[in-house]
Parts: structure tokens; C-alpha cells; sequence
């Protein structure tokens, strides 16, 4: 048997999609250019799967409000202040960062620098973004299997819920799976014609998705690396010099910000928000890092309910069977059943052929990433929350739609045969599995179930069965329950840090958010009870006189009003009398008010177009600064206001030994407190 980049051998059809008729058409290549007909055959369907995916992440975008605001609040930052653009910073006067790289940030600072501070202006980058990444994995499929392989694969990423999610969220996620796409499109074509220019640029992608969020961003990197060192068609001392020099770019590309902020005097840039230390190296390394991993003590730690056995923000029990849970299952694993069994028969598939047939190679990329990332996610006892795994759908969609396509192209063979009615059936099966864990719209089990029957005995009957007979039913099996859930995603407003897709899921903080579980919901905050003060009990009013219902979602309320649905990170209600007392002669202050925390900070800077300082960050325990220099800084006249913020402290374990909390206790010992539309302040100026 022959190999080579663009044939399987001289008997069996070259790699490429599989028309309508069941033909099978070969991928693009320098040998194989496409022809006109073949151009708009193409690029016909590629249109509507773009078209279909823009408008399910663009319509009814804003209906999320400022959805994470405390990424809204940063970006507003980054446009009125260049300082803030640079670093991250969650203010314009830029007292803290984020605890996050900014490199997401400053896409969403552009857009708000353009088109103002808003909701669509903060949320269109990422759907933006997802289309694009959409398009990203069909030309990167498409290359070693052809056009319906990266259709299909495109539609899978599409309507994955947990990617609908985050490309209509403003997470850095989404500016991630961009960038590692990407990465792995650059990977594809280096590996072609070991072409070095290829495999650098995907090494300085990579070096730009850990500027979106660290070192997740690095988790594709041993797939990548391996896939050329295997795969590239040139000797080994240039395979490992090519994989070397793109590692350099990745540093590059990355390391200049670490450096710049590392280097820069901590004295006249913002603190480093969730260090320990005010060192991004801590960040990286603790907080972002292997802190996610171990679950060890970060900064006073984010203690609190969760499944993990890290203690922190988990999701579900660790183990194999994680991504397969209650917390994760219906965000991700609809297709990962698909995907693994997938892995195994490309590789038989590919079993004897050259070392550097295209198709293996891409099984290493994608299945790589897959494994390495799908294992971390698995056994990580740190902090981690189920939209995390959006990380893996470009994998998952990838290694689905070159399956699919790889054994209907191998149809004459009864085990070729066996084992796609095997992808459909597992798929289908888990599928039903999935949906009977919700009470929502129950025929779609059945539906599955019939189709992914029919696709089954089609496919096993015989060789000759058309693809217009088999496609649809396989494409219905596979992703009319995903699609489902991403419509009703798509439908539904999301607010918090710790948005869940689907319909039976929370919209936000609440760690009652299960599927199958009552939405969570988070405690008012800044209400009459003042510092220190906790939740009023079960259905006592409280802030701005809502009553507090436990298990259900609600916003966050300085001085009452209704809010956008969510927890901890959602759209806050700050009362038009507190908005107005801190815009009064705002421009003599550099901070018209301090609080505790990052969120209670984020919707005071929103509400009022200036800057609020954060004490504790993002927990409410960075030591970001001391009770002394806050004291000078008051005597100085350059904070107004101290607004109460009882909820600042984010279930962390070492509140009361916080800089935040001794700062508190200065200011309620030595000022007055008052009552501004429902919230208690202290005029730190009298």
C-alpha cells in the first residue's frame, strides 16, 4: 500500500469529503487544485453552516446584559486608559488587575473604545470569535479529509452548548479556542511540507492563548509537538530544530507581556490580581497554575460547596468519568463517546501506513488534545467549573466529522462498516442517556433513538446505501440534541462568573446549578446590614426589600431594583441615588469609592463610568494593599466613598485575616455610616 500526504494507496479513494451520491471528492491540495465547480460546490454549504452559526451566537445578544461584569468592567477600564489596556486593569485608575491575562480583554476594549460602553459592544467580539473559529476548524479538517468532513465537524463545534455559551459570553474562553484552533490549523499545514514558517505561527498562537488564560492555553502543545516530530516529511534533526524554533515563538509571543509586567515598578502599575505577592510569576504559577491542578491553598483560597477535592469552586467527583457527570455531561459530552471510539478506529485505519500519512498525523493533533486535556479536566482537584471543557470541542467536533467521513470512505469494508454504525449507535445511545437526565422536551430521546436506528441498519446493510439516504439520518443523530440545547442556551439570558448551558442548569454562581438541580443564586449585596453583615434569613427582605428565596437565582442589589438573572459575577442593581452621590465631583478623586471585592466593585464602576478600587480582589483576600497606605490614601482626599460590601468575601477561607477585613474595621471604628438608596456607605472625605 502506498502513503503519502494527499492519497491512501492507489485502490482506495484519495482523502476527501464524500458528496451527496456517495462519491467521494478529494481534499485541496498543490496536486489536487480545486476547480471552479468545486469552488462554489464548497463553499456553498461552508456559507450556511457560517451563516447559521452567526446568527445563533449574534441574535438577542444583549438580552445577557453585562453577562461576567467583571470582564465588563475591565473592558470599560481598557478603553478610558491605556495603563489599563496594557495591564488588565479592573480600574482606569488602575489600583488591581483581573486575575486573568488580558489578552481577551483587549478585544473587548477596542470594541468598547468603537462602539461604547454596552452590552453588544462587550459581548460581539465572542460570537465573532466562535464564527470564526467555526470556519478555523472546517479548513483545517477539510485539508487532510475533505469538505463534508469539515462540515460536519464545523456543525458539531457549532452547536456544542457549552460553545454557544461562551461565544455569546464574555469569558476568556472564547478567545481561547480560537487561538488553539487556529494553533492546530497552522500545526496541519506545517505538517504538510514541513513547512517551519507554519509550526512558528502556530507556536506564537499558542503563545497568545496563554495570554488568554495561561496555562490551559499550553495544554495543546504536546499533541502539536508530536504530530510534526512523527509526521513532518524531512529528517529528524530538522523535525526537532522546526519544533524548537516554534517553541521560541510561543515564548516570545507570550513572554513579552509576563516580562513587561515582571520588570515594570510595582509602584506605578496595578496590583497583580490573585497573587500573593503582587508577581505575575505567582499568578502563573499558583493561582492559574498548578494551583488548578493540586487544589492547594491560593491566596487565602475560594472555599465553599463543589465536588472537587480541592475544597474550591469544583465540579463533580474527579475520575474518568467526570466529563461524563452530572456537571459536566450535558455541556460537553454529547459527541465525546463519538469522538473517543473515533480515535481508535482512525488508528487502525491508519495502522501500516508511512510516517508521514496526513491523516495519522491529524488523529495526533486532534486526539491528542483531546486526551491531555479531557485527563487534566478529569483529575484536576483545583478550581475548575464545567464551562472549562468548551476547551475540548474543537477536539471532539474534529475527530467526529473525520471519522464519520474516514469510515463511510471505507465502506467496502465490513469492519470499516461495523465501526461507523458503532459511532452513530454510541452516539445516539449516550445521546438518550443525556436527555433522560432533564425533563425537557422528551421526544427528543425517542427521535434520536429512531433515527440513530435507521442510520445504524443503513449503514451495516450493505456498501452500496447512498449517502442522501444515510447523512441526514447520521447528522440528526448526532446534533439535533446538542442543537437543541444550544437553541434554548442561545434563548436564555446568562449573567455570573460561572455560566451553565442547557435548560435545566443555573445561571450563575449558584451551587444548586446542577442539571436536574434549582438554579443557585447569590445573596444581596451592600444592603442596610452594613460590613460585616451576612444573607437575611429565608424570606426576610433583603436588599432593597427582595426578598431572599435560598436555591433561587437573582442579581446582586445595591439598594434594591430588579437585576439580570445570575449570581456571583451577574449584572448588579446599583440605585439611581447611589449612582449619582458617587459621579458628584467625581473628577477631584481618583477613586469615587472602595469596596471589598472585585464583583461589588465591577457593578459600582459600571453603573457610574468611573473608578472603584477592589481592597481584596477578586475573593476579597489579595493583600493588594495595606491598612496604612489606604490611610494615607484618604487623607490625601483621593477616595470618597467606603461602600459596605458584606458579601466581598467569597466563601474564602481566611476573610478575617485580610488586609480587606482590617481595612473594614478601620473604617466603620472612625466614620459615620449612612444610608444612599438602600446601601451603606461611609463618606471617607468627613
Amino acid at each position: 500500500m502506498s502513503n503519502s500526504l494527499t492519497t491512501n494507496s492507489t485502490t482506495e479513494p484519495a482523502i476527501g469529503g464524500v458528496g451527496a451520491d456517495g462519491s467521494d471528492t478529494p481534499p485541496e491540495s498543490p496536486d489536487n487544485p480545486p476547480t471552479k465547480m468545486t469552488k462554489w460546490r464548497d463553499r456553498t454549504p461552508l456559507a450556511g453552516l457560517l451563516l447559521g452559526t452567526a446568527l445563533l451566537y449574534l441574535i438577542g445578544l444583549s438580552a445577557s446584559g453585562w453577562a461576567n461584569q467583571y470582564y465588563s468592567a475591565a473592558a470599560q477600564a481598557g478603553s478610558q486608559s491605556w495603563k489599563s489596556f496594557l495591564f488588565g486593569s479592573l480600574d482606569s485608575s488602575n489600583f488591581i488587575t483581573v486575575d486573568k491575562p488580558p489578552a481577551s480583554l483587549w478585544v473587548m476594549d477596542i470594541s468598547v473604545k468603537i462602539f461604547g460602553a454596552n452590552s453588544w459592544a462587550i459581548l460581539v467580539p465572542q460570537a465573532v470569535e466562535g464564527v470564526a473559529a467555526v470556519a478555523v476548524l472546517y479548513a483545517a479538517v477539510r485539508r487532510v479529509s475533505g469538505p463534508t468532513a469539515g462540515l460536519l465537524a464545523g456543525a458539531a463545534l457549532a452547536t456544542t452548548p457549552i460553545a454557544t455559551l461562551m461565544f455569546r459570553f464574555n469569558n476568556p474562553d472564547a478567545l481561547l479556542v480560537l487561538l488553539m484552533t487556529a494553533a492546530a490549523y497552522a500545526t496541519v499545514r506545517a505538517i504538510e511540507a514541513a513547512r517551519p514558517r507554519w509550526l512558528m505561527l502556530a507556536g506564537a498562537l499558542i503563545g497568545f492563548a496563554f495570554l488568554a488564560k495561561m496555562l490551559q492555553g499550553l495544554l495543546v502543545l504536546p499533541a502539536f509537538a508530536i504530530a510534526y516530530l512523527v509526521a513532518a516529511p524531512t529528517g529528524l534533526r530538522r523535525r526537532i530544530l522546526h519544533v524548537l524554533a516554534a517553541g521560541a515563538a510561543m515564548v516570545v509571543a507570550a513572554g513579552w507581556w509576563v516580562a513587561l509586567v515582571q520588570l515594570w515598578p510595582a509602584g506605578s502599575r496595578p496590583y497583580i490580581g490573585g497573587s500573593t505577592n503582587n508577581s505575575v510569576l505567582d499568578l502563573i504559577f499558583g493561582y492559574n497554575g498548578f494551583g488548578r491542578l493540586t487544589g492547594g491553598d491560593n491566596n487565602g483560597s475560594v472555599g465553599g460547596p463543589g465536588g472537587g477535592t480541592g475544597g474550591g469552586f469544583s465540579s463533580g467527583s474527579t475520575g474518568l468519568l467526570r466529563l461524563f457527570g452530572t456537571d459536566m455531561g450535558s455541556q460537553i459530552s454529547w459527541l465525546l463517546p463519538t469522538a473517543l471510539v473515533a480515535i481508535v478506529a482512525l488508528a487502525w485505519r491508519t495502522w501500516g501506513r508511512s510516517r508521514t500519512d496526513a491523516l495519522r498525523a491529524s488523529v495526533i493533533v486532534w486526539g491528542g488534545w483531546l486526551i491531555v486535556t479531557g485527563l487534566l479536566f478529569s483529575f484536576a482537584s483545583g478550581i475548575i467549573h464545567p464551562y472549562y471543557t468548551v476547551a475540548l470541542a474543537p477536539a471532539i467536533a474534529a475527530l467526529v466529522g473525520i471519522g464519520v467521513a474516514e469510515m463511510w470512505r471505507a465502506r467496502s469494508s465490513a469492519v470499516a462498516r461495523s465501526t461507523l454504525a458503532a459511532l452513530v449507535a454510541v452516539g445516539a445511545l449516550w445521546t438518550y442517556v443525556l436527555l433522560g437526565r432533564v425533563s425537557w422536551h422528551p421526544e427528543l430521546r425517542w427521535i434520536v433513538l429512531l433515527t440513530g436506528g435507521l442510520a445504524t441498519v443503513g449503514i451495516i446493510v450493505g456498501r452500496r446505501v447512498k449517502a442522501v439516504i444515510v447523512a441526514p439520518l447520521v447528522v440528526v443523530t448526532l446534533l439535533i440534541a446538542p442543537l437543541a440545547y444550544s437553541i434554548q442556551t442561545a434563548a436564555s439570558p446568562h449573567a455570573g462568573a460561572i455560566p451553565t448551558a442547557g435548560p435545566a442548569t443555573g445561571r450563575g454562581f449558584g451551587f444548586g446549578g446542577r442539571p436536574g438541580g434549582a438554579p443557585g443564586g447569590g445573596a444581596g449585596l451592600g444592603g442596610r446590614g452594613g460590613l460585616g453583615g451576612g444573607t437575611p434569613p429565608a424570606g426576610a427582605a433583603g436588599p432593597g426589600g427582595q426578598a431572599v428565596v435560598p436555591g433561587q437565582a437573582g442579581a446582586r442589589h445595591f439598594g434594591g431594583g430588579g437585576g439580570a438573572r445570575g449570581g456571583l459575577g451577574g449584572g448588579a442593581t446599583v440605585s439611581s441615588a447611589l449612582s449619582a452621590a458617587l459621579k458628584t465631583n467625581a473628577s477631584r478623586y481618583t477613586w469615587v469609592a472602595a469596596t471589598t471585592g472585585d464583583n461589588s466593585a465591577a457593578s459600582l464602576e459600571l453603573a457610574t463610568g468611573q473608578a472603584v478600587m477592589s481592597l481584596g480582589g477578586y475573593n476579597g483576600t489579595d493583600p493588594a494593599i495595606t491598612v496604612s497606605a489606604f490611610q494615607q490614601l484618604v487623607a490625601a482626599g483621593q477616595v470618597h466613598y467606603y461602600v459596605a460590601d458584606p458579601q466581598g468575601f467569597i466563601g474564602s477561607t481566611a476573610a478575617n485575616t485580610s488586609t480587606a477585613y482590617a481595612i473594614q474595621q478601620w473604617v466603620t471604628n472612625n466614620f459615620t455610616a449612612t444610608t444612599i438608596g438602600g446601601t451603606t456607605v461611609y463618606d471617607l472625605t468627613k
